[in-house]
Order: C-alpha cells, then sequence, then structure tokens
C-alpha cells in the first residue's frame, strides 16, 4: 500500500498552488489587452507572442520575418551540424524539405522568384506572414511556461477526477482531458507541445498521443471567431462554436477505434521510463491529490525546468517553420494551379449529397482542399451559397484537424511515431465523418 505524500508536503502543496495556477493563468485565462493599439481578448501566452512581436517591430516588412527566416535556415543547417539528416530516408526527406522552406523564405524575405508566388495572398505571403511568424514567436513563448501546465500535479489531479470520462470515450488517459482544452483555448501547437513532451515521459504510449495530436489539436477558439467571419455565419457564433466542439470529439471517438489508430502500438516511448496513469477505483480526491503532490515534490528547480523547456521549444520550432514553408507552399501550388482537388472532391461529393446540402459538388471540392490548409475551403464560399453549406464546410474543415501546411508539419517534428500515409487516411475518415454528423445537425436545425 502507498504511504500518504507526507515528504515536503509544504513545499510540494505551494509548487501544486502557485506553479499550476500561473499555468492555468498563462493557457486557459482570457483576458483583454490593448498592445501596440490593437485591443485583443485572448489567454496571456498569446498576448506575450504579440507583445514580443510588437517590440521586435511590425509587419509585413521588417525584423519579424528576419527573426523567422534566421529559424528556418538554423532549421535547414541543424541535420547537417547534427549528421541527422543520413540517419534513415525519413531524415533525408525531411531535411531536403527544410532546405526548401529556408529557401522559400529567403525568396519571400527578399522578393526574389516568381512574381506569382508574391503576388498570389495565398501563397508565399500567407505561409509566412501569417503561419510561420506568429509561430516563430508563440512555440518558444509557450514552452517557456508549459512546465507550469504540464510538472507540477496539475494534470495528474485533473487526469485522476477525468479518467473514466477519456478512458472510454477517447481511449485516453485523463490527463490528455488537458490537452484536449488547450489546443481550443490555446492552438494546435501548445497542444503537440504538450503531447509530445508527456509522450517523450512515457506518460502516453505511442496510441494515446496519436490519437491526440490527430484528434484534438484543431484550431484555437480565436481563430475560430476569423473562421465564422469568413464563412458570415458569426450571428450563429454560439450555434457554431458547439457544434463544431462536439463533432470534433465525437469524430475523435469513432476515429480512435478504427485503422490506422486503433493498430498503432500500445507501448512507450523507447527513451522513456513507463508513468503509466493508475487505475483508481476508490477515494478518488485523495488519489488525485496525492499523485498531483508527489509529482509536484519531484518537480525539481523550477527556473531549470522553464529554461529546458524552452529550449526544446526553440528546437521544435527549427523544424516547424521550414517544412511549413516548403510542404504548405507545394501544397498551394497544386490547390490554386492543378484539378488535382476538384477530381480529389467526388470522394467527398456523395457524402455531401447524403445530408443534401443545396451545393454538393461545391462543398466536396472546397473539403478536399482542406488537407492542405484549413482556411483553403472559405475561398470557394463566395456568392450565394447556403447557409446550410456554408456551415457544414466551416464545422468539417475544423474538425478534420489535419493539413498539410501547419498540423502536419508539427507532427512530424515530434517523437510520436505515425506515418504519413496514415495521417492522410485519417483525415479522409475524420472529414467524412465531419460532413456526416455537422450536414446532419444542418439537416434538422438551419432548415
Amino acid at each position: 500500500m502507498q504511504a500518504p505524500v507526507e515528504t515536503k508536503t509544504g513545499t510540494a502543496w505551494a509548487k501544486l498552488v502557485i506553479c499550476s495556477a500561473i499555468g492555468i493563468f498563462m493557457f486557459f485565462i482570457s483576458i483583454t489587452v490593448t498592445i501596440g493599439g490593437v485591443t485583443r481578448t485572448t489567454i496571456p501566452v498569446d498576448h506575450l507572442h504579440h507583445l514580443a512581436r510588437w517590440l521586435v517591430g511590425p509587419m509585413p516588412t521588417g525584423r519579424q520575418q528576419i527573426v523567422a527566416l534566421v529559424i528556418m535556415i538554423i532549421g535547414a543547417i541543424y541535420p547537417f551540424v547534427k549528421k541527422t539528416w543520413k540517419e534513415n530516408t525519413m531524415q533525408l526527406v525531411f531535411t531536403f524539405f527544410k532546405i526548401l522552406g529556408a529557401v522559400a523564405g529567403v525568396m519571400h524575405v527578399f522578393g526574389l522568384g516568381p512574381a506569382v508566388l508574391h503576388e498570389n495572398p495565398d501563397l508565399l505571403p500567407f505561409l509566412f506572414n501569417v503561419l510561420c511568424v506568429p509561430l516563430a514567436f508563440l512555440i518558444p513563448l509557450g514552452s517557456f511556461f508549459l512546465y507550469f501546465l504540464t510538472n507540477y500535479g496539475l494534470m495528474d489531479f485533473i487526469g485522476a477526477y477525468l479518467q473514466p470520462v477519456m478512458r472510454k470515450i477517447w481511449r485516453t488517459p485523463g490527463r490528455s482531458a488537458v490537452d484536449a482544452v488547450a489546443s481550443f483555448v490555446g492552438s494546435y501547437a501548445l497542444c503537440m507541445l504538450i503531447t509530445d513532451k508527456l509522450y517523450q515521459e512515457g506518460k502516453y504510449t505511442n496510441r494515446e498521443a496519436a490519437i491526440i495530436v490527430t484528434g484534438f489539436s484543431t484550431v484555437s477558439v480565436t481563430f475560430l471567431v476569423v473562421v465564422a467571419n469568413a464563412y458570415g455565419i458569426t450571428d450563429r457564433w454560439n450555434f457554431f462554436f458547439w457544434s463544431t466542439m462536439f463533432v470534433t470529439y465525437l469524430v475523435t471517438a469513432i476515429t480512435s477505434r478504427v485503422f490506422p489508430l486503433s493498430k498503432v502500438p500500445n507501448t512507450h516511448y523507447e527513451h522513456a521510463a513507463p508513468a503509466v496513469e493508475e487505475v483508481i477505483t476508490s477515494n478518488r480526491f485523495q488519489t488525485a491529490r496525492d499523485n498531483a503532490l508527489k509529482v509536484a515534490s519531484n518537480s525539481g528547480n523550477v527556473g531549470k525546468n522553464m529554461l529546458n523547456s524552452f529550449t526544446a521549444g526553440c528546437r521544435m520550432i527549427t523544424t516547424i517553420l521550414p517544412t511549413i514553408m516548403s510542404i504548405g507552399l507545394l501544397g498551394m501550388l497544386l490547390a490554386h494551379y492543378t484539378p488535382v482537388f476538384d477530381l480529389l472532391g467526388y470522394i467527398f461529393y456523395p457524402f455531401t449529397m447524403l445530408v443534401q446540402l443545396p451545393e454538393a459538388l461545391l462543398a466536396a471540392q472546397a473539403l478536399s482542399t482542406g488537407i492542405i490548409e484549413m482556411f483553403l475551403p472559405a475561398a470557394f464560399m463566395t456568392g450565394e451559397v447556403s447557409l446550410q453549406t456554408r456551415f457544414v464546410v466551416a464545422v468539417s474543415g475544423v474538425s478534420s484537424v489535419i493539413f498539410f501546411s501547419a498540423v502536419v508539419p508539427c507532427i512530424l517534428s515530434t517523437k510520436i511515431p505515425i506515418k504519413v500515409s496514415h495521417l492522410v487516411i485519417i483525415w479522409v475518415q475524420r472529414l467524412v465523418l465531419s460532413i456526416l454528423i455537422s450536414g446532419v445537425i444542418a439537416m434538422i436545425f438551419l432548415r
């Protein structure tokens, strides 16, 4: 029988309460702040990211771009410094994409290459200014405070209470509830950081981590507002928001039980000692408290933890930025200048017809581009498109989660072993299920 936590109880309680409170505040409490004349309501980590960008200099030109470009160049050079480029075929391919991404970054910042890459706002300007520059600041700053959320007992305390729900519905540990919420209140990048860190610590298995990053790592509430504006459904914000959450998590519950996620080995990271979540059958509060205090007591030096977490975030961003530029650019070129996605749309056409969307083919072709960038389907929703179609495309674009302009490079930059081919299969599964579920919701409530 495990003895109650008694050693260093005062210090452990202080760490549990104070550090966890800091983590909750930084990642989950939305506040309104004006920075550089712009007022935003978002979480403090996001405010810090905007503050850092404002201090560095204005966009779209200037030092913010230089910061992002330097990170891309470091990312392209790093595999040669560490000699990781020749470890295996995947590393070789990724090194190529990192170099290609750094070249694309140089082209954008210095205005080099074909004019169409610069004149089309969906190509280099979008990838660099809208995706890469914010991530260049957000991920390192987010990682700096990440330890407050993950290493001082908060996740273990919450996990003890949500364990039955998370295990039965999503087949993940109770602590994964924090990942699910972090994505919606912060961003998919923050969810990736949390998940990868806990996976490397042995707190998630391969399968659990794969379910989380492909099922919970969707866009933030802040970006959902942008999505609602783009699709003209802000007048139905609450309905759109809760529908999106419901569809996203219901689809995750289903995909976690089918191939390929169901066949991912339920084993731990090879370099980690398994830290399996204890199955609690009684005295839930006492167990939750003792687990949290034990983790807080063994958490180590706060300053050192923050520095280690920040360093890990900096390493991660050197992989993410150049791959977003290269993979995202290739995908955008395919979407804009080839019929690939028009043809791909016919795969989803039977499902958009089944839920009786007025513009079924348009919706199917629009949603097929979502694997490149989740915001791209909005470009098809112009003119007199029905409310039902706009709603289903908006919800399904968010709920499908996986897209190559950002999420896929983020996943592949982690230690979580999941194949690109499996990510594509999961995207198809999620999109089909999202169309069907959101379509039924539209049929009931939006007629």
